[in-house]
């Protein structure tokens, strides 16, 4: 998806995991991370955002909640948002100050004291339950907690395995319940996906959801609520902060922009944001009728992988589809149609969307890269722990 992109904005990057994996320093099955690439693009993406009065919180999963890319990140971008209580705590630990907590995923009733402890600046809340929950842990802690309420969705516009949200229907009834709650306080409205990019273009546009956070705040409004923020997730990028500012959110929470990876970047390689990670495996074996079959571990599956570069020889070869639902133990490559060497062992490179977080894959971070000196700074799995 991303391999023209790459190879035109960050070819050394490429040298650079070839030449790690050739030698032996990272093994197959490794994303190979550009620290100073990723933090070019916070840099980026924080000085527009301030331009257009944006605020932002970045997200990790998508980077494998990495420590050293949070650090790189937190220097621009000091606020984040957190996924899930595990994420939370790799963000704290490497520094990253709480924005927005239960992003995607709810936080565990049980979990909700450790988390707040911490102080984030919101909790997004999807029902009245987590809202009396997260009440009533503030409360212990004796302060009140900002809250940002998650709008249900606009039909077919919710990814299976993420639904919840207060229908703008009842967000009148829902809010009258929390006005009534001494742990929170209302401080705005979210959705998602509130901007998705064009399939054919790669553009960003706002999608139903955006319109229907907007209506929630205009709701809130009416009952005597002020300063609320409104986060607009989802494909936040350079190219959709001005549609943000546009239409009036307070907040994007950019995660593929950070390393040039948004569906834009496919069609565009001139994208401000630079291409920051290449995929690296290796030939595994042959099958009888020529296909090379690489090792898995961190094929995506919604990655719309599409080739594959064989550094050693500089073949391209095509990358054959694979069902979702099975193990990605191995990935088959198109045979080579001129009968090209293709050596068991061999480095394959790929670039493509990923969500390193859902993967058993190793993260090597390297910097130095666009200076022409590369250098492997430490290994990680794919929740930022370092290997040795």
């Amino acid at each position: 998806m991303f391999l023209d992109t790459l190879l035109t904005r960050n070819p050394g990057l490429v040298d650079a995991a070839a030449a790690l994996h050739r030698d032996g320093a990272i093994p197959p099955d490794t994303y190979v991370m550009d620290l100073d690439a990723v933090e070019a693009n916070a840099a980026l993406l924080a000085a527009e955002a301030e331009r257009l009065g944006v605020g932002l919180w970045f997200v990790v999963k998508q980077l494998g909640r990495n420590p050293e890319l949070i650090q790189a990140i937190a220097r621009h971008i000091p606020r984040s948002a957190a996924i899930d209580p595990a994420e939370a705590r790799v963000l704290l630990a490497a520094g990253a100050r709480p924005g927005n907590v239960g992003h995607l995923v709810q936080i565990p009733r049980r979990t909700l004291p450790e988390v707040l402890a911490r102080r984030p600046e919101t909790v997004t809340v999807f029902d009245p339950a987590n809202a009396r929950a997260v009440s009533d842990a503030a409360r212990e802690l004796g302060f009140v907690q900002d809250i940002l309420i998650r709008i249900e969705g606009a039909e077919g516009s919710v990814y299976p395995g993420q639904e919840g949200g207060v229908p703008l229907a009842r967000l009148d009834v829902f809010a009258e319940a929390a006005e009534a709650l001494d742990g929170i306080r209302i401080g705005g409205v979210t959705a998602f996906p509130c901007v998705l990019c064009d399939p054919s273009t790669g553009r960003p546009a706002a999608t139903p959801n955006f319109g229907l956070a907007l209506k929630a705040r205009e709701l809130l409004v009416s009952r005597g609520h002020h300063d609320l923020r409104l986060s607009a997730p989802s494909a936040t990028s350079m190219a959709s902060l001005p549609l943000l500012a546009e239409l009036g959110a307070t907040h994007g929470e950019p995660g593929h922009a950070l390393t040039g990876t948004t569906p834009l970047h496919a069609v565009d390689p001139a994208q401000p944001e630079k291409p920051a990670y290449v995929y690296v495996s290796e030939v595994a074996h042959t099958l009888d009728d020529g296909r090379p079959a690489v090792f898995g571990g961190g094929f995506y599956a919604r990655s719309h992988i599409r080739g594959a570069l064989l550094p050693r020889t500089g073949k391209r070869l095509g990358v054959q589809d694979a069902p979702p639902e099975n193990i990605d133990y191995y990935r088959l490559l198109d045979a080579p149609a001129d009968g090209a060497d293709v050596r068991l062992g061999d480095t394959v490179l790929f670039a493509f969307r990923t969500q390193i977080f859902v993967t058993r894959s190793t993260v090597a971070v390297v910097s130095g890269v666009a200076s022409g000196s590369p250098r492997l700074n430490g290994l990680y799995d794919a929740q930022g722990r370092a290997l040795q």
